[in-house]
């Protein structure tokens, strides 16, 4: 576990002002800013997914932003080991933790534990993958419903990235996806060494930055981005395929819709997602204050020792 003396960890929805805030405490405090976001860790999608820009890196230390190839099945525990590495390091170097992003289920196994679901081999990870392309989900799901009945009536049948996962980690490991979440690691932060925030913004106002930031990306190029991602032809059920937007530009790049339909369709993506991401704290991280994000800046700072 590191030996981390406070960590400030900022959740909160899409286009909340979260990046910022962080800079902010990052230059403030002397810290270093380690990512929660699971869309924002794929190389070659800074601007669809939202990163920090090159400038805003260069203000503060940034880890664990675009590491990873869009190829690649990034998942949690791959993240929760990158993350304890990286806290340990910066705690090591007397620099402050500020751990910050939108994906719920990475600040719960850093705080909480996580299954420690070991790594799926290739080969098997590819087959799963060229059987639901060539089968459907159909077969997928009897054969999931067959080796692991518990996984299998907790999802939908017609849920093809969750049911395939569930069906590598059983084929891998020869035990279930349910037996391994029972089987939870150690919090890599502890309560008493995080100072935790889930930022809030007005409906109305959030619904605004959404509109605006989707309308920013494309200017700062990110049909461009996606097109470079098109061109690799790779699987769609990838998660650097399905970050928000993705899907929308890239049927607009095959002349299936236009830009404007393209744009609503994403923001529309965006808009609920927000909304679940709300829902999903407050029933999954009930010890989370929740703090306006315009008031969120001086009452960390407050709250922190010394």
């Amino acid at each position: 576990m590191p030996d981390v003396k406070q960590a400030v960890l900022i959740a909160g929805p899409t286009a909340s002002g979260k990046s910022a805030l962080a800079l902010a405490l990052a230059e403030r405090l002397g810290g270093s800013i380690v990512n929660a976001d699971s869309m924002q860790v794929y190389a070659g999608l800074r601007v669809i997914t939202a990163r920090p820009t090159a400038e805003e890196e260069a203000r503060a230390p940034h880890v664990l932003y675009g590491h990873v190839d869009a190829a690649e099945t990034y998942s949690t525990g791959q993240w929760l080991r990158d993350a304890a590495t990286a806290i340990a390091e910066i705690a090591a170097a007397g620099r402050v933790p500020i751990v910050v992003g939108g994906t719920g289920l990475y600040f719960k196994a850093l705080t909480e534990g996580f299954a420690a679901v070991p790594p799926i081999p290739a080969e098997i990870r590819d087959t799963v993958r060229e059987r639901l392309a060539r089968d459907g989900v159909a077969p997928l799901y009897a054969e999931l419903t067959a080796l692991d009945p518990v996984t299998a009536a907790r999802l939908m049948p017609l849920d093809r990235s969750r049911i395939a996962r569930a069906l590598e980690v059983t084929l891998a490991t020869g035990r279930s996806i349910s037996d391994w979440h029972g089987t939870n690691t150690e919090p890599v932060v502890l309560p008493e060494q995080a100072l935790r925030v889930f930022v809030t913004l007005e409906r109305t106002e959030l619904v605004s930055r959404i509109e605006a930031r989707f309308a920013a990306m494309l200017a700062a190029g990110a049909l461009d981005e996606v097109a470079a991602l098109a061109a690799r032809n790779l699987d769609p059920l990838l998660p650097a395929m399905k970050a928000h937007g993705v899907p929308w530009l890239i049927r607009h790049l095959r002349g299936e819709i236009s830009l404007d339909e393209a744009t609503a369709g994403s923001v529309m993506d965006t808009r609920r997602y927000a909304k679940r991401q709300h829902t999903w704290f407050r029933g999954q991280m009930k010890g989370w204050p929740l703090v306006p994000v315009d008031r969120a800046f001086d009452e960390i700072l407050a709250a922190l020792p010394g």
